[in-house]
């Protein structure tokens, strides 16, 4: 039942070429940074990934894109990543863009066993229609394009049919984890991530504070252990290593104004 793993190197050393990974995170709030550098340093390449975004240039995901270790990505959102609109735009890298409650709900429908079902979201667009570019030519043309999917009617709306996702493996952050994989994650953090975990076949979870099982509230944990198979407990300084992807501050006379 103890979960727990000495280092992240140890923990991603079976991830091998050309794994599929779901990855938790938005933007960089809840991104699991240690295990993915510690897979930057590991060495496996062409990954297929599912994430909302796929981090910054600098940042996240975007570690593993600028080395050129991911080939596909399934994703909803480019963001502030100028590399990966270069990659993609180039012909380098595949992309499924996915609206982003679709992709939520795929994954937790991988997670739970459900292998497929139908929502609104996307009918009477290239996302049911099919046409999405997945993959550009060199040239700027569309040289791989998303297939149409089913569309039913039911109660007189129209659904298209959307599959789930499961993953060779899951990288998540959680706030506190427990020796079991119990994880609870914190504010904004609890995004993609149980998610990811839910989807992933395994599931490797870095956490800011480990504790001893029995430590956390039922009520508290947010991902039952049964979805996590490897704990990676951070060091003080890992743990505060909150990563930002903007910053925004208001200058001194606008703060002056809302006090007026």
């Amino acid at each position: 039942m103890d979960k727990v793993w000495e280092t992240a190197a140890d923990a991603v050393r079976d991830i091998g070429d050309g794994a599929t990974l779901a990855v938790g995170g938005f933007g960089l709030s809840g991104t699991p940074g240690v295990l993915i550098q510690a897979l930057h340093e590991q060495g496996a390449t062409s990954l297929s990934v599912v994430s909302n975004n796929c981090g910054v240039d600098d940042r996240g995901l975007g570690i593993l894109l600028a080395a050129g270790r991911i080939a596909r990505v399934t994703g909803s959102y480019v963001g502030e990543n100028k590399e990966f609109a270069r990659q993609y735009l180039g012909g380098e890298l595949e992309v499924e863009l996915v609206p982003q409650g679709t992709l939520a709900e795929r994954l937790r429908a991988g997670g739970c066993g459900i292998p497929a079902f139908f929502t609104p979201a996307g009918v009477g667009t290239q996302v049911a229609d099919g046409g999405l570019p997945w993959r550009h030519g060199a040239d700027g043309s569309v040289a791989v394009a998303s297939p149409p999917k089913e569309v039913r009617d039911f109660g007189g709306r129209s659904y298209v049919l959307e599959h789930g996702i499961t993953t060779d493996f899951a990288l998540v952050r959680a706030a506190k984890g427990d020796r079991h994989g119990n994880l609870v994650f914190r504010r904004s953090a609890r995004n993609f991530n149980p998610l990811a975990a839910m989807a992933g076949r395994v599931t490797l979870a870095e956490v800011e504070e480990l504790v001893e099982p029995g430590d956390l509230d039922p009520d508290e944990v947010h991902l039952p252990g049964v979805f996590v198979q490897r704990v990676v407990p951070l060091t003080p300084r890992q743990a505060a290593d909150k990563q930002i992807e903007r910053r925004t501050v208001r200058a001194p006379w606008a703060r002056e104004t809302v006090r007026r």
